[in-house]
Protein backbone atom coordinates (compact mmCIF):
# COMPACT_ATOMS: atom_id res chain seq x y z
CA UNK A 1 0.00 0.00 0.00
CA UNK A 2 1.52 3.44 -0.87
CA UNK A 3 1.54 6.43 1.44
CA UNK A 4 -1.30 8.07 -0.25
CA UNK A 5 -3.61 5.29 0.66
CA UNK A 6 -2.66 5.61 4.11
CA UNK A 7 -3.59 9.09 4.92
CA UNK A 8 -6.56 11.37 4.08
CA UNK A 9 -4.58 13.42 1.85
CA UNK A 10 -1.16 14.62 0.43
CA UNK A 11 -0.92 18.44 -0.80
CA UNK A 12 2.05 19.89 -1.95
CA UNK A 13 2.50 24.22 -2.74
CA UNK A 14 4.53 27.35 -2.63
CA UNK A 15 5.70 28.49 0.09
CA UNK A 16 7.00 32.01 -1.18
CA UNK A 17 9.16 31.53 -4.12
CA UNK A 18 12.06 29.90 -2.91
CA UNK A 19 10.32 27.12 -0.98
CA UNK A 20 8.11 24.26 -1.26
CA UNK A 21 5.93 22.74 0.94
CA UNK A 22 4.24 19.20 2.05
CA UNK A 23 1.35 18.46 4.16
CA UNK A 24 0.27 14.59 4.59
CA UNK A 25 -3.14 14.62 6.77
CA UNK A 26 -3.32 12.09 8.19
CA UNK A 27 -6.96 10.40 9.69
CA UNK A 28 -6.27 10.49 13.42
CA UNK A 29 -3.99 10.28 16.05
CA UNK A 30 -3.04 6.63 15.25
CA UNK A 31 -2.65 6.80 11.90
CA UNK A 32 -0.52 10.01 12.63
CA UNK A 33 1.18 8.51 15.42
CA UNK A 34 2.38 5.48 13.18
CA UNK A 35 3.34 7.37 9.61
CA UNK A 36 5.27 9.86 11.41
CA UNK A 37 7.60 6.52 13.04
CA UNK A 38 7.73 5.00 9.49
CA UNK A 39 8.10 8.05 7.09
CA UNK A 40 11.64 8.76 7.70
CA UNK A 41 13.25 12.53 6.34
CA UNK A 42 15.99 10.74 4.47
CA UNK A 43 13.19 9.47 1.92
CA UNK A 44 12.17 12.60 0.94
CA UNK A 45 15.70 13.71 0.67
CA UNK A 46 16.37 10.91 -1.78
CA UNK A 47 12.67 11.38 -3.38
CA UNK A 48 13.46 14.97 -4.66
CA UNK A 49 17.11 14.60 -4.50
CA UNK A 50 18.10 16.71 -2.09
CA UNK A 51 20.15 17.39 0.88
CA UNK A 52 18.76 16.02 4.13
CA UNK A 53 19.87 19.42 5.66
CA UNK A 54 18.13 21.33 3.38
CA UNK A 55 14.83 20.28 4.54
CA UNK A 56 12.20 21.42 7.76
CA UNK A 57 10.07 18.70 8.98
CA UNK A 58 7.04 19.28 11.29
CA UNK A 59 5.36 16.79 13.30
CA UNK A 60 1.69 18.98 14.08
CA UNK A 61 -0.12 16.34 16.53
CA UNK A 62 -2.46 18.45 17.61
CA UNK A 63 -3.56 18.68 13.73
CA UNK A 64 -2.47 14.89 12.87
CA UNK A 65 -0.18 16.39 9.75
CA UNK A 66 3.61 15.77 9.02
CA UNK A 67 4.71 18.80 6.99
CA UNK A 68 8.11 19.36 4.84
CA UNK A 69 9.33 22.50 3.82
CA UNK A 70 12.46 22.36 1.20
CA UNK A 71 14.20 24.94 -1.55
CA UNK A 72 12.21 24.96 -4.67
CA UNK A 73 14.88 23.45 -6.93
CA UNK A 74 14.19 26.56 -9.57
CA UNK A 75 12.78 29.99 -8.05
CA UNK A 76 8.99 30.08 -9.09
CA UNK A 77 8.51 31.69 -12.56
CA UNK A 78 12.16 30.34 -13.68
CA UNK A 79 12.42 29.18 -17.23
CA UNK A 80 13.43 25.88 -15.64
CA UNK A 81 10.54 25.78 -13.49
CA UNK A 82 8.59 22.84 -14.02
CA UNK A 83 6.03 23.51 -11.39
CA UNK A 84 5.10 27.01 -10.65
CA UNK A 85 2.42 26.32 -7.69
CA UNK A 86 3.75 23.61 -6.57
CA UNK A 87 1.33 21.16 -6.86
CA UNK A 88 2.68 18.29 -8.83
CA UNK A 89 5.35 17.06 -5.90
CA UNK A 90 2.25 15.66 -3.67
CA UNK A 91 1.89 12.51 -6.44
CA UNK A 92 5.65 11.45 -6.05
CA UNK A 93 4.49 11.53 -2.25
CA UNK A 94 1.38 9.69 -2.63
CA UNK A 95 3.73 6.94 -4.21
CA UNK A 96 5.83 6.44 -1.47
CA UNK A 97 5.88 2.93 -0.08
CA UNK A 98 7.04 2.63 3.68
CA UNK A 99 8.32 -0.30 5.46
Amino acid sequence: MNLGQEVRKIRSKNAGPFWLTIDIFCHDKSNFQNIKKRLNTHVIAQLFQIDVLQILRFDIEALNVIKFSFPRPHIQGNANDTDMHGASYATLVEELLLD
